[in-house]
């Protein structure tokens, strides 16, 4: 059975085996789909769990690629927003990348264990919080680590890397390139655990060692660390991709297409920072 490294998705209707989307009875469908949704769940029937709600659908990959691309549309505005103000008032960085960041980790963490994956008021507020978070950052990218010089440069190319990353994965996934099997993901949430580890720790270290581990430094072993980390944050779209394809082949109801494009944007924000500190390293230099 194969999870996903991504929270957001980690409470997908389960299968048993491997390879591809299988699903077993109906009883056992229903539920799956009531650990999902929760009680609202009866609310699409009961003598056929997979039948289509009377006062809804089933969701399609057009809500997915809909409900993601309007996700994205809010994080990109307030972006700008951020940016913008954040230029005007250079004071407003600091309260911005902190706000933001920690607005969006609550928001991420009442989503996940609150059960509301599936609701855009949430989904929404995500997209806007981190929207500020990286309106802001960038800034401080642009501006204050360069003085201006390249700045903008660096921005474009972490957005059209990361978008360009999104882009050959979902190319891998759909090809059947590399298959998502338990082994993989096995490799990959322990991966994930193992970078969150070394972050937590190198922070804990700078607290009384200038650099910590020197996995933030721009250094040789720093540029390792953000290669490392962009790869597994590739790697991991590939599970999100097999989750939603779950939820599709799942008949999920269309309400569920919004956690599809949480899990997809908290993907995309990590993959955008690390790839924005990694171009950082080398305009260092």
């Amino acid at each position: 059975m194969r999870t996903t490294s991504n929270p957001v998705f980690r409470n997908l209707p389960k299968q048993e085996g491997g390879g591809y989307a299988t699903f077993g009875s109906a009883a056992a469908g229903a539920g799956q789909m009531t650990q999902q949704f929760g009680p609202q769940a009866q609310e699409y029937g009961s003598a056929d769990p997979w039948a289509r709600p009377e006062s809804g659908r089933a969701m399609t990959i057009d809500d997915v690629v809909t409900k993601t691309g309007i996700t994205l549309g809010v994080l990109s505005l307030a972006a700008v927003i951020s940016y913008v103000l954040t230029d005007q008032n250079t004071a407003l960085a600091t309260p911005f990348v902190v706000g933001g960041g920690l607005i969006g980790l609550v928001l991420v963490l009442v989503a996940t264990f609150g059960r509301k994956m599936d609701n855009p008021a949430i989904v929404l507020s995500y997209a806007a919080a981190e929207g500020v978070f990286l309106g802001a950052l960038s800034f401080m990218f642009a501006n204050v680590e360069f003085g201006g010089a390249g700045g903008a440069t660096l921005i474009t190319q972490a957005v059209l890397g990361t978008f360009g990353v999104f882009a050959g994965m979902l190319v891998v996934y759909k090809t059947g390139a590399i298959r998502v099997t338990p082994r993989f993901t096995r490799m990959l949430v322990g991966a994930m655990i193992g970078v969150l580890v070394l972050m937590l720790g190198n922070l804990v270290a700078g607290f009384f060692t200038p650099g910590g581990f020197g996995l933030r430094d721009g250094g040789t072993l720093a540029i390792i660390f953000s290669l490392v980390c962009i790869v597994i944050a590739a790697f991991s779209f590939l599970l999100d991709f097999d989750a939603a394809d779950q939820m599709i082949r799942a008949g999920a109801p269309e309400k569920a297409a919004w956690g599809v494009a949480f899990g997809l944007t908290v993907t995309l924000v990590w993959l955008y920072v690390e790839i924005l500190r990694l171009l950082s390293y080398f305009q260092n230099d």
